[in-house]
C-alpha cells in the first residue's frame, strides 16, 4: 500500500511537471479568484431600489436620520423605513391636494401605489439593504452612535445624495484602522494627555481589537 502511494505521489509530482498541465491549473486558479472577486465587488453594489429615494431632499429639509432609520440608536440594525411613515408626510402635502396621482412626480407615483387609497391599507416596500456584512459579522448600529460617531463618518454626506451608495469597502482592515485611530493616546482622543483617560483608550483599544468584539 505504502509503495502504491509513492508511486501515485511520483505520478502526480511528474504530471506537474508537464507545461500543459500547469497551464490547466493556472487558468483554473485564475477562473476561481476571478470568480470570487466578482461575487465581492457584487456585495458592494447596491441594486436598484423600489423607490429612488432623495435622502438630500429629505436631510436638507431637516428630517433627522434617526426619523427613517430609528434602530441605529436602538439596535444593531439601524432600519428601513415603512411605507406608512412616508405617507404620513406625503399624503398630507397641501400641494398635492385635489391632484391626480398621475400628475405627481414619478417616484411619489411609486410610493403612492404601495397604498390603497380605499381602505388606506398599505404594502410593504420591498427596500434592498445596501451595507451588507457576511454572516459571522455582527455590527451594531448603537455603540457607534452612542461613542458620538455621525452617520455621515461611514454613509458620506447625505446632503449631497440621492440614492443610498456605498462610500467605501466595508471589510475588517478598514472597521480595524478606525477604532485603532479613536482608541489612539494622542492630543486629539486625549489633548491634556490625562493618564486616567490614557487608561480608559488603552482598556477600548483592548475590546475593539478583540476578535470576539464583532465575530461572537
Amino acid at each position: 500500500m505504502e509503495k502504491l502511494f509513492e508511486k501515485s505521489l511520483m505520478n502526480l509530482i511528474e504530471a506537474l511537471k508537464k507545461p500543459i498541465i500547469q497551464v490547466v491549473l493556472l487558468v483554473g486558479v485564475m477562473a476561481v479568484l476571478s470568480g470570487a472577486g466578482f461575487l465581492l465587488y457584487e456585495t458592494q453594489i447596491p441594486k436598484e431600489q423600489p423607490i429612488q429615494f432623495p435622502h438630500k431632499v429629505h436631510v436638507n429639509l431637516g428630517i433627522p436620520c434617526l426619523y427613517c432609520h430609528p434602530g441605529a440608536w436602538r439596535q444593531a440594525s439601524a432600519g428601513l423605513p415603512t411605507v406608512q411613515k412616508c405617507w404620513a408626510c406625503h399624503g398630507q402635502l397641501a400641494k398635492f391636494k385635489g391632484v391626480d396621482v398621475k400628475d405627481w412626480p414619478p417616484e411619489l407615483q411609486r410610493l403612492a401605489s404601495y397604498v390603497q387609497q380605499k381602505d388606506l391599507t398599505f404594502k410593504p416596500i420591498q427596500w434592498i439593504p445596501v451595507y451588507q456584512v457576511p454572516d459571522f459579522v455582527h455590527f451594531n448600529h448603537r455603540p457607534h452612535i452612542a461613542a458620538g460617531l455621525n452617520c455621515e463618518n461611514c454613509h458620506g454626506d447625505m446632503t449631497q445624495k440621492t440614492v443610498e451608495t456605498v462610500e467605501q469597502t466595508v471589510n475588517m482592515g478598514w472597521c480595524l484602522n478606525c477604532h485603532r485611530m479613536h482608541t489612539e493616546n494622542n492630543t486629539t482622543n486625549n489633548p491634556n494627555n490625562d493618564p486616567q483617560v490614557a487608561a480608559m483608550l488603552a482598556e477600548k483599544r483592548t475590546k475593539l481589537l478583540d476578535c470576539s468584539t464583532c465575530h461572537y
